[in-house]
């Protein structure tokens, strides 16, 4: 049985596509939180083992993604990004607001949770 962090990881968690043809996904091991003023960052690793800045900061909900993290033929329209916190599952539907050379997530709750250091992995999940 899955354990929810709140009703809308498990309201979401039904969306999340299943066929691998319809989405592409990532897994980032994020190591270590720099704390801002009003975000916080951290560096990831891509697949050339060039480094990735991901940034999270509140705010109205939506991301940009990476190019260098996935291979974008097209702007995906939705992210859903998972992760654990205090072995519960923290789901979030993200519309994709645009391409960048970073990783840029606006979420209050996953913004909220990397301030107190309360996740290092982040899974996400791009639809078209």
């Amino acid at each position: 049985m899955n354990l929810y962090y709140d009703a809308y990881s498990q309201s979401l968690s039904s969306e999340i596509p299943t066929s691998k043809n319809s989405f592409l996904k990532t897994m980032l091991n994020l190591e270590k939180f720099e704390i801002g003023q009003s975000y916080v960052t951290c560096k990831v690793r891509n697949k050339e083992n060039n480094t990735v800045m991901v940034n999270i900061q509140g705010g109205s909900p939506g991301i940009d993604i990476s190019n260098s993290l996935f291979n974008l033929t097209d702007i995906p329209k939705t992210a859903y990004l998972r992760t654990m916190i205090d072995s519960k599952i923290l789901i979030r539907k993200l519309p994709v607001l645009g391409v960048k050379d970073w990783l840029l997530i606006y979420e209050n709750t996953l913004f909220m949770l990397a301030v107190k250091d309360k996740y290092n992995e982040l899974e996400i999940l791009c639809v078209f």
